[in-house]
């Protein structure tokens, strides 16, 4: 928010919401003066003006002209239970509000309480249309105890650009909250809420280069509201360690020397990845590439929008709608596509999506590989959330048919949703089902079979902040099984002369290149078709298979194969 407006103007009246609490009686206590990275806040008091002891901020409940007592005997934060409400006590029904905190630090913290719960996942928030903000609110509310004023859009992308952050560099940032604590056990037993507040801190001064006296005052704000003085005091002299240490160029981490093991820890702190990770892609890539695919995950990531030309758009009329609402792009190497790193809010708030204009899809060659031609049947064996079917339904030109099979329903009606807002329903059909179950049967066969297999993850990093956390070593030999189950499953579907084309969105060896050479072996009958003469030259490999790499291509990593089955 720009320039000076009363109290009042923060808060927007929401339809069957309740009206806002304000925190101060009268106008003239609540002053507005420029914060942080231009954000608004009620001016503090001086400490003459507040008894000894008193928290920074007073919350008072609506109509209510006098500040509400701290409450006796509260020296912590109890660490709840998921079957323990959040909810403070003694509160009544209206919502308690406090305008001195800051409300995106506020939001992001509670969401990354969230995410490490396993209840939220690092991702955009959703346009308002979908009420994201108040929910956002809510989760704040149910918390902490208390609300603050409501999230711009401005706030929205302050809240994605910190918690995606946060994630991503966890392992360094805990690292030097751990150094900085006086002893390992404080760090060990600290409160949830307390770390997150610390994790932001830390983040904002070291990587987000947030001005040091505004990430100190605010979070130290946060923690004495939302939990209590001494943990607002605490924040504030670790903190303050920090600044002091980056000011100098002293930043107490590790030392890259030893053996291969003790150089992959040390290398897993200070670019913030897991360790088996790093083993694994210095013994497959070397040590450069890895430090190369380490940076490229933990860069801002690049958003790809594919236009829909079903609907007679033009990637041009793309291009003007993004120049008309100032959002920065870049021409792909695909036709359909475009690029952008900042912006998503206004396509989104524009509803460039909503009416169809266009998709978020990750800007793979796998379709390119796929090369559907009118009046194929085509089967998108793990099909959901649909990028791939609906981008390979637009190819064939209303002529032709595409089965979209998944094991998760949900998901498969968002897909038939997005078909239909995509004017492509006609097109697809939709199967509920295990593939596995479902080959056996069924004995239709298919011209095209897309298996686009679940797999690591690994070449989307970028994207996925929290999945680097998420995968363990041995996962992969799950997910390799896995996909060989699915291999042999969606061969059984191709017609005799057919393709059968298997991709993942991995950078492993083992995932793609490794699990071809098994199959082809198990199955005979099928040959390696090279993807040659359907992608760019610079995307296909010695083997003839479809490779794109983060460091190489500027792009999410991703493979493919094409197999072709034999007449007999």
């Amino acid at each position: 928010m720009e320039g000076v407006a009363p109290a009042v103007s923060l808060f927007r009246p929401r339809a069957s919401a309740r009206l806002p609490v304000l925190l101060a009686a009268d106008s003239g206590a609540a002053r507005m003066s420029p914060g942080a990275g231009g954000r608004s806040r009620v001016s503090r008091r001086s400490p003459e003006m507040s008894p000894p002891g008193a928290g920074r901020s007073a919350v008072r409940k609506h109509g209510s002209t006098e500040a509400a007592p701290r409450r006796p005997g509260i020296t912590r934060v109890p660490k709840l239970g998921p079957a323990v409400s959040t909810k403070r006590a003694g509160r009544g029904k209206d919502p308690l509000v406090n305008l001195e905190v800051s409300h995106h630090r506020a939001v992001a913290a509670v969401r990354l309480l969230r995410i490490e719960k396993g209840k939220a996942f690092v991702d955009l928030l959703n346009d308002k249309a979908n009420d994201s903000g108040d929910n956002e609110m809510g989760y704040v509310e149910r918390t902490l105890g208390f609300s603050t004023r409501y999230l711009e859009d401005r706030d929205i992308r302050l809240v994605t650009v910190i918690v995606a952050g946060t994630v991503r560099w966890k392992r360094y940032l805990d690292y030097l909250i751990m150094s900085l604590c006086s002893e390992e056990k404080v760090f060990r037993e600290m409160e949830p809420l307390l770390l997150q507040i610390l994790r932001i801190g830390f983040f904002e001064i070291l990587k987000l280069d947030v001005p040091a006296y505004a990430a100190v005052d605010e979070n130290v704000s946060l923690a004495k509201v939302a939990l209590r003085p001494g943990a607002g005091n605490m924040v504030n002299a670790i903190l303050r360690k920090l600044v002091v240490l980056k000011e100098t160029n002293s930043l107490p981490l590790p030392k890259i020397e030893g053996d291969d093991r003790a150089q992959a820890r040390a290398l897993s702190i200070i670019y913030s990845h897991p360790v088996w990770m790093v083993r694994r892609w210095i013994r497959f890539h070397g040590k450069d590439e890895a430090l190369r695919l380490m940076n490229w995950n933990n860069s801002d990531p690049r958003f790809s929008l594919r236009v829909n030309t079903s609907k007679g758009y033009t990637r041009a009329d793309l291009v003007k709608q993004l120049e008309s609402l100032q959002v920065h792009y870049e021409e792909s190497i695909m036709d359909e596509f475009v690029r952008i790193r900042e912006g998503m809010q206004a396509v989104l708030q524009a509803g460039l999506l909503k009416n169809g204009m266009c998709a978020v899809q990750d800007e793979s060659l796998v379709v390119s590989v796929v090369d559907p031609q009118p009046g194929e049947t085509i089967i998108d064996c793990c099909a959901a959330p649909g990028g791939k079917t609906l981008f390979m339904a637009s190819r064939l030109s209303g002529q032709g048919k595409i089965w979209a099979l998944d094991v998760n329903k949900g998901r498969l009606r968002i897909l038939m949703e997005a078909a239909k807002l995509h004017s492509l329903d006609d097109m697809i059909t939709d199967i509920h089902a295990d593939l596995r179950l479902h080959t056996k049967e069924t004995t239709a066969k298919y011209d095209k079979v897309l298996l686009d297999a679940p797999c690591s993850g690994l070449g989307v990093l970028s994207k996925r902040a929290d999945l680097r956390w998420n995968r363990q070593f041995e996962d992969l030999e799950e997910l390799m099984c896995l996909q060989d189950e699915l291999l042999d499953s969606a061969s059984t579907l191709v017609k005799p002369g057919g393709i059968l084309i298997y991709s993942t969105c991995s950078i492993d060896c083992e995932e793609n290149e490794k699990r071809i050479t098994a199959f082809v072996q198990r199955h005979p009958e099928f040959a390696i078709h090279s993807v040659c003469g359907y992608v760019p030259t610079e995307f296909v490999t010695d083997e003839g298979f479809y490779s794109s790499n983060p460091t190489k291509h500027s792009m999410d990593g991703a493979f493919a194969a094409r197999l072709v089955r034999s007449m007999d």
